[in-house]
Formats: C-alpha cells, structure tokens, sequence
C-alpha cells in the first residue's frame, strides 16, 4: 500500500510548479513580459523569472502581489 501512496503523491504537481504554471499562462493572456508583470506588481524581472522557474520560494505577500497585478484571488495562482 506504501507504493501506491508514493506513486500518487508523485503524479501531484508541486505548489511551485503550479504556481509557475499559472503565472506564465495569465501572464501570456495579458501579452505581458516578465518585466511588465514585475512592474504591475511592485517586484523586480528577475524574482519573476525565478518563480516562473520554480526556483524561488515565495512568500504569501508577494503571492498576493502577484495576484492582485493580473487582477485575480491568490488562491488562484495555486489552483491546477
């Protein structure tokens, strides 16, 4: 029974990967760069490119930044 709980928390996608995710499908929608969503956030290009490549690990304030620039809920970004 312990391979099969393993194989399925596998398969599950990490908070980060569907954060990233997310964040580069709303950013494309809007036809904005990575610097143009910093800027709408309040953040810098690079923190950006850091989360969109899941190397950041982000804190709920700038989660919220986030969110409010491309006009959604936090929990938004995290949903798959």
């Amino acid at each position: 029974m312990t391979s099969s709980r393993n194989s399925s928390k596998q398969a599950l996608a990490s908070a980060r990967e569907v954060l990233a995710l997310n964040l580069i499908r709303q950013r494309a929608a809007r036809g904005w760069s990575q610097e143009a969503l910093a800027f709408e956030a309040g953040l810098h290009r690079t923190f950006v490119a850091h989360v969109e490549r899941q190397a950041r690990n982000i804190s709920l304030d700038n989660l919220e930044r986030l969110a409010l620039a491309l006009e959604l809920r936090p929990y938004q970004l995290l949903e798959e």
